[in-house]
């Protein structure tokens, strides 16, 4: 090295690289000259390529593997979801009818007024989905329609009975917004709360509330306000008519320190149909017998119907078939046969033939006479089981 020339110096040192970074056999000749085996090299070189191009390969293959597994447990994960909200959920609904004359047996304006209390402790109890008053009579339809007239001994009794069971339905926080002032309600601070699921404290969290929409502007673009009887307002995902009584689901995912807090308006079933939430009951009017059946609420109409009457079968033996909709009637002091028999729209004298089952949930009873909000409570806890084996 030291008696080559400064020329072949620097050749071989950049021979001794490419030696070194390409692996390439070259040999020296005793003259100094340098010989290379490009055909070798090239060799080398296409194979390395070749395996640079594979470990690519493998290298893209292991990715979309990779994003394939991560999509297929999303997957997985969303049908486990859904099952649970399948699972949680409470797909079926009971409805309970009962004439509003039965408050027409109470003596003074505060035992009719407890005597509503009852019936929606009842209800609620036993997680009601929807309460039908009808009236008894058939054929007085401005008991259900036109002008509330307050209350009295002799006074309009289904719009007192579906007016006292909406108020006590409705949280404490949103009374104030629906319920004015009325001779009807004189005597309903008296009466036991519900204290139902959608009953919410201030500070209570909860994934759905109930709100009132508020008279208040909002920019272009953004979602009403609404009074969720929380410390801050709710704005929703749209804007709709101040007044309306709406649920909400609240966003969790969002800044606990925000000034509004965000929601979505969702149906009132929601509660009840995703998380199992009992949600409280919708008072209806039905101005006879018939048009319970008839003015149906649900689109599929009620696919179970049961008439209580001490001359039914007993409740024992029954066995339900699965349903969506159940509807349990209750008659009135004259039980459910005086309703068939002032009701011009049926043509028939023997209520059994309305229900799919005619049963008698007191067999035995002590007392010649079971008053109708003690049916309520002893018919639903007969067939609370029942329900819950059909569905």
């Amino acid at each position: 090295m030291q008696n080559c020339s400064r020329f072949q110096r620097k050749h071989l040192l950049t021979s001794e690289a490419n030696y070194i970074h390409h692996k390439v056999v070259c040999f020296i000749s005793p003259q100094g000259q340098e010989k290379v085996d490009w055909k070798k090299w090239k060799a080398e070189r296409k194979e390395e390529t070749k395996k640079l191009k594979e470990a690519t390969f493998l290298k893209t293959l292991e990715k979309q593997k990779k994003k394939q597994r991560e999509e297929e447990e999303e997957e997985k994960k969303k049908q486990l979801q859904e099952e649970e909200i399948k699972r949680r959920g409470r797909p079926y609904t009971v409805s309970v009818a009962l004439p509003g004359s039965v408050l027409d047996n109470a003596q003074s304006p505060e035992l009719r007024t407890y005597l509503a209390g009852q019936i929606a402790r009842a209800c609620a109890v036993f997680c009601v989905d929807e309460v039908v008053v009808f009236d008894e009579q058939g054929d007085d339809t401005k008991s259900v329609v036109g002008e509330f007239k307050g209350i009295g001994k002799k006074g309009e009794a289904c719009v007192q009975l579906a007016r006292i069971l909406q108020y006590l339905e409705c949280p404490q926080y949103l009374r104030k917004s629906f319920f004015p002032k009325h001779q009807d309600l004189q005597f309903a601070g008296l009466l036991n709360p519900l204290d139902s699921p959608h009953h919410m404290r201030m500070d209570e969290e909860s994934e759905f509330r109930e709100g009132v929409v508020l008279d208040r502007p909002c920019k272009p673009g953004k979602g009403s306000f609404v009074n969720c009887g929380m410390r801050k307002e709710v704005q929703i995902d749209r804007q709709l008519q101040a007044g309306l009584r709406v649920t909400v689901r609240l966003d969790k995912s969002q800044n606990p320190e925000s000034r509004v807090q965000k929601g979505r308006v969702v149906a009132p079933h929601v509660p009840r149909t995703e998380s199992g939430h009992y949600w409280g009951y919708s008072v209806r009017l039905a101005s006879c017998l018939s048009k319970v059946f008839t003015e149906c609420s649900f689109k599929e109409g009620y696919d179970l119907t049961i008439g209580t009457s001490e001359r039914g079968s007993r409740v024992d033996s029954v066995t339900l078939s699965p349903f969506k909709h159940a509807l349990i009637v209750f008659g009135g002091l004259q039980g459910l046969e005086a309703s068939v028999d002032t009701d011009q729209n049926l043509d028939v004298t023997d209520p059994s033939i309305l229900f799919d089952h005619y049963l008698n949930t007191c067999p035995n009873q002590g007392s010649r006479t079971i008053r109708t909000e003690e049916a309520i409570l002893i018919t639903l806890s007969a067939l609370r089981l029942k329900i819950e084996t059909a569905v």
